[in-house]
């Protein structure tokens, strides 16, 4: 469900999106990105680099939270900046929350923007993506 510029209030959640990642989808992902650094799917490998297990992909996480933006603002709305960083691990087969909410409503240059701040968590409630985006609404 597309969201309108008369909708919007700062401070608002924008609709979760729960992502949660099989060790397939991992290695789809790994082939599709052309990211095969094993970390993402050889578990023993993963464990002697230090790692308590195998890690979903940070351009996976980037891509869910692109997915959540363009979910809430449907394909009549249209991202304008977008982007975000990776803060922490999160692992296959455990719930991915990606999460957004209103910074900023306003106008400029005669389009009608909002500023969201977005985020995954992962079961702990810890913040492992945190990013940002623009979007511009129609009325």
């Amino acid at each position: 469900m597309a969201v309108t510029w008369n909708d919007v209030s700062e401070g608002m959640s924008i609709p979760e999106l729960k992502k949660n990642c099989s060790t397939q989808q991992l290695v789809l992902w790994a082939a599709g990105s052309g990211d095969f650094y094993q970390i993402h799917y050889d578990k023993d490998f993963a464990v002697g680099t230090g790692l308590s297990g195998i890690i979903v992909h940070g351009a996976l996480k980037n891509a869910f939270l692109g997915q959540l933006v363009h979910d809430w603002i449907g394909n009549s709305g249209k991202i304008k900046k977008y982007g975000c960083s990776y803060r922490g691990m999160d692992f296959p087969n455990e719930d991915i929350i990606c999460k957004g909410v209103v910074t900023k409503k306003y106008e400029e240059g005669g389009e009608k923007l909002v500023d969201l701040e977005v985020w995954t968590e992962n079961p702990q409630g810890k913040k492992t993506t945190p990013g940002y985006a623009t979007v511009s609404l129609k009325s």
